[in-house]
Parts: structure tokens; C-alpha cells; sequence
């Protein structure tokens, strides 16, 4: 097979434009190629009104044709050798598992990574343990909406906490900017397709899912993992991360966890999969010794715009083409004052959805369904900050900010849950808004007109500012009057790091695997699930490596 790179056509092209395009690049006739795979499609949106599609694909020719054609291209990226993108299992467990002497692996959390993590050892035959401090995300969603329909929050069992985790609740974004040598972001997608996942998350560039199609998604992954001899216990919060004593030769190895029940579960690799709202997990840890150190987030709004003003802005006269549908976009600022501003989380065609998992606090996120088809495109728009800027103080720091402004959103949004929003016109201007504009908000439960600018520091409403009249120069409209702010953001990403060494281990715990968003090396669903796939491998070649 031969992979053809960066072959470009009108938005509004045939099937036969593409096949002799591949013709052409290849200067062979049409009875000479075997067959063609779509690897990935893309667009070139820059030039708006003059649309390029861009596509990555797999031919097959006669194998001596196939030499002769790779050493005309020979040193250019133009026509390559098709990579083999089959994942191989680093280890396989016999029918014996767990011997007397074997203790099986126990993964906390059951997001993307820890759905990963579970769903390989499982296919490794480790059989797998899971705990879940949340609920199945059937009645997850229920409780979700409890919020959202009710005011009532419950707070192990919510958008952050429960099968499924923060991923779920989301646009469902199924791309990440890791390096991928090894193809483990299509090991995920071919997992999500057999699962029920749409084919196209395979080839688009930009796929999604949707909360919908991920719910029963989620559900199919789970009984596979059980099918094959794992084990999910939801409503089962780990207290505590037991260790030997530091006395002990083998000073801080993980011996197993204590649930909320008192009931113990031991293990030798112990995989934290917590996600990044896990705060009072963090403080365990920190308590137990597990050295962790502060990183890095930011804080902001939720923008909420009409999606026809975002794809007139990107797409021009071919906005509503059905291979771009609802357009979506990313933006970054570099201030006058030194901070950076970034979009972040953008939803097209979405919802501004409520995301507390802590009593008395207001906290935003963004979702779409797998159509895009919602009035409103949203994304956050969120100012950078540092810990040694920002939150010096200790390593959990940057969870005190946190829950002080999401306290101050409560407070200020008339504490039962509805958020504190103000008109882009109004907020550009610094005075409060009375009344709404064209932009309906999409925010559960409702919102309350206010001045945003008591609700975050002064560096990040001045810094948001400046960058949204920038926005409004790169996409028209950005900076309308009506758009809408909905406060606050500010679960971006961990404010720790778990850290581990190159073993996949904590750095002064060994049994310990730290993993995914919550312990700082993940961002999103895709770049989770990878590294649950890496720590699942870690933890298969440490259980079955030769006595």
C-alpha cells in the first residue's frame, strides 16, 4: 500500500476529480489502481469563499508498480510506504491470572484514561478493577440534569464525577496535538467505533462525538471489559492510597486503597485515572506523601455567539456546506500586560453547560451533541496563569483559587447555582447589563445579568478585553454587542501534577501510575485515553516480566 499526502481539491468536487487526482499524482492509468482507503480528510478554510479539501490516502497497485512509483518520490513526503497502524499487545496474561502470588491491577476513575486503561489490561487478560466514585452514566445523566433542571447538585455524581467522566459531557473532540508514533489515538477511535462511535471519527480531522452517542458508547466499552473478566464498582471512592511504611526496605510501595466503606481492595499497581476536579483526592495524596507538584491553568468566561454569525466568519459563502457543517475555530492573544488569552473547549452548535461538583460553587463547561445543530456556538475564553505568579503559596494552591472563584460566581450569581453573565458590549464597556440581547443563553439553570469584572482578578478581565477586540478582527462579530459571557471557567486543566518517571510510576511511590488529565498529562479525551493506554501497557509488562 502506498499513503498519497496533501492531495487538494474544491470543496465542490466529484468522486471522479478525486480518483484522477490520485491518477495524476501517481502517472499510472485507472485499470492500474487496485484500490483506494480514505485515510484522512481536512480543509483548508484560510482563504475564506475559496474552501480547500485536503486528503491523506491508502492505495493499492501491483507490488512492482508500488516499488517503481516510491523511488520516483523518493526523499519527498509526497507518496510514502503506507505505516502499519495495527496496535500490538506488549504482554498477554495466561488463563491462570491472578495467580497466589499475582494481585490485580486497580484502576481509580473511570474517564476516558481509565476506560482505556481498563478496556487494554482487559484485553491483556489482567482483568482489571475499577472504582468509580461516581455513578453508571445512565443515572449519572440523571443526576446531571438534576442540576441543570432542579438546582440540586449531587456531588459524586455529576458533569465531573461518574462513568464516563468529564469527557462525556462535552463536544466529545476526538483530537489532541501528542506525538503519536505508535498510532495509539487510532487504537482509541477503532475502540469508540466498535463501541458504537460513528465510522467518519476515523478519517475527519476534526471528529467528535456528541453526549448522546457517547453515553451507550461508554456503556458497550463497559461490558466489554467486564465480558472479559474486569471488574466496574461505581459508588466507590477511594479514602486512601495505602502504602508500606516508611520504614520499610521497600519504603512507600502501594499495597492497595481504602474505600469510602472501609472495605480495602489490595493491589500492587494501583493506575490514577482521576481527572482534574478530584480535589479532595489531591489533598489525600498529598497527605499520604505522594509527591505531587502545583502546574499551570487558566480562568475565564464562556462566550456564547449565533453559530450563523461563527460560520459566515470562517466559512464565508460556503457556509453550510454538509462536509464543514457548523464551523468552529481557535484563537490565541498575547496581552499587552504579558498574560495570554485562548479559546478553549470550543462547542459549535452547542450548549453552556453547568459543571459544579462542589457545594456553593458556579463552574461552566461547554457541550455539543454529535448534530452541532444548537442555535449557539460556545467556547471558553480563558486568560493563562502560573503558579509561581499566581498561586505561590503551597501545591494546592491553585485549588484554593479555584474554589474562592467559583465561590465569588455563586455568590454573585444569587447563590443557587445560576451563573453570573454580561453582554460582550457591556463587558467591553465596563458597566453592568440589565437586559439580554439577540443571544439566547444557553446556560442550565439560568442566568443572571451582572458585571463580570467582580468575579476575576483585574489582569484577567483587562487582559480578556483587549483579546476580544483582536478576536473580532479574525472573525467578524466576535466582539458583537449581544454575544454573551457566562461565568466562570475554571476547570481548563489540572492544577497539579501527579509526577512519575520514565517507568510510568510516581517518582517516590512505586505501584503508583499516575494518568490522564487529573494527574497533568493528558488534555482531553483523546490524549486521556492514549495515556491509558501507555500506563496500561506499563503496569502488563511490570505484572508478567519473568520472576
Amino acid at each position: 500500500m502506498l499513503r498519497l499526502n496533501d492531495i487538494k481539491l474544491p470543496l465542490h468536487h466529484t468522486d471522479e476529480e478525486l480518483n484522477k487526482a490520485i491518477l495524476a499524482t501517481l502517472d499510472i492509468s485507472s485499470n492500474e489502481l487496485l484500490n483506494v482507503t480514505l485515510f484522512k480528510r481536512s480543509y483548508d478554510a484560510r482563504k475564506k469563499g475559496n474552501i480547500v479539501l485536503l486528503y491523506q490516502l491508502d492505495v493499492e497497485l501491483d507490488e512492482a508498480l508500488e516499488t517503481s512509483i516510491l523511488e520516483r518520490f523518493a526523499g519527498s513526503n509526497r507518496v510514502i510506504p503506507s505505516p502499519d497502524t495495527s496496535y500490538y499487545y506488549v504482554a498477554q496474561a495466561d488463563d491462570a491470572f491472578p495467580t497466589e502470588q499475582q494481585l490485580r491491577p486497580v484502576i481509580v476513575g473511570f474517564g476516558p484514561c481509565g476506560i482505556m486503561a481498563a478496556l487494554t489490561l482487559a484485553q491483556m487478560g489482567l482483568k482489571p478493577i475499577v472504582l468509580e466514585r461516581g455513578q453508571d452514566v445512565r443515572q449519572r445523566t440523571k443526576d446531571t440534569w438534576g442540576l441543570w433542571r432542579d438546582k440540586k447538585l449531587n456531588t459524586e455524581s455529576n458533569v465531573q464525577f461518574g462513568e464516563g467522566g468529564a469527557g462525556t459531557f462535552s463536544d466529545g473532540k476526538l483530537w489532541s496535538q501528542v506525538k503519536d508514533k505508535r498510532f495509539l489515538g487510532r487504537k482509541v477511535m477503532e475502540e469508540f467505533v466498535k463501541a458504537g462511535a460513528p465510522d467518519e471519527i476515523m478519517y475527519v480531522s476534526k471528529p467528535h462525538i456528541g453526549t448522546f452517542k457517547l453515553v451507550k458508547m461508554v456503556e458497550n466499552i463497559r461490558a466489554e471489559i467486564i465480558s472479559l473478566g474486569g471488574e466496574i464498582r461505581f459508588n466507590s471512592k477511594v479514602e486512601k492510597v495505602n502504602r508500606l511504611p516508611e520504614g520499610d526496605q521497600k519504603k512507600g510501595k502501594v499495597t492497595g486503597v481504602t474505600l469510602s466503606t472501609g472495605d480495602i481492595v489490595e493491589t500492587n499497581h494501583l493506575i490514577l485515572a482521576i481527572g482534574h476536579s478530584a480535589r479532595d483526592t489531591f489533598q489525600m495524596l498529598l497527605d499520604e506523601g505522594v509527591y505531587m507538584e502545583a502546574k499551570p491553568f487558566s480562568i475565564g468566561f464562556r462566550i456564547e455567539h449565533p453559530q450563523s454569525v461563527i460560520d459566515d466568519g470562517r466559512f464565508g459563502v460556503q457556509a453550510g456546506h454538509p462536509i464543514l457543517g457548523s464551523a468552529d475555530y481557535k484563537l490565541v492573544h498575547h496581552c499587552e500586560n504579558g498574560r495570554s488569552v485562548y479559546s478553549f473547549c470550543m462547542c459549535p452548535g452547542g450548549t453552556v453547560v453547568a459543571a459544579a461538583s462542589e457545594d456553593g460553587r458556579v463552574v461552566t463547561n461547554g457541550m455539543s451533541q454529535y448534530s452541532r445543530n444548537e442555535r449557539n456556538a460556545n467556547s471558553a475564553i480563558v486568560v493563562g496563569i502560573e503558579p509561581e505568579k499566581d498561586y505561590p503559596e503551597h501545591v494546592l494552591a491553585g485549588v484554593d483559587l479555584q474554589r474562592k472563584l467559583e465561590t465569588l460566581a455563586f455568590e454573585i450569581g444569587g447563590q443557587d447555582y445560576t451563573a453570573p453573565a454580561q453582554l460582550v458590549g457591556d463587558f467591553l464597556k465596563g458597566v453592568p447589563s440589565t437586559e439580554l440581547g439577540s443571544v439566547i443563553p444557553s446556560y442550565k439553570p439560568g442566568v443572571k445579568l451582572v458585571d463580570l469584572s467582580e468575579t476575576l482578578p483585574k489582569f484577567a478581565i483587562d487582559a480578556m478585553r483587549e483579546a476580544l477586540l483582536v478576536f473580532d478582527r479574525q472573525i467578524k462579530g466576535f466582539a458583537m454587542n449581544d454575544a454573551l459571557l457566562t461565568g466562570i471557567e475554571t476547570r481548563t486543566s489540572s492544577p497539579v501534577s501527579v509526577r512519575r518517571d520514565k517507568s510510568f510510576t510516581s517518582i517516590n511511590t512505586s505501584g503508583l501510575y499516575p494518568a490522564g488529565e487529573g494527574a497533568g498529562y493528558a488534555g482531553g479525551i483523546l490524549s486521556a485515553g492514549i495515556d491509558g493506554i501507555k500506563v496500561a501497557e506499563a503496569v502488563a509488562l511490570d505484572l508478567l516480566k519473568p520472576e
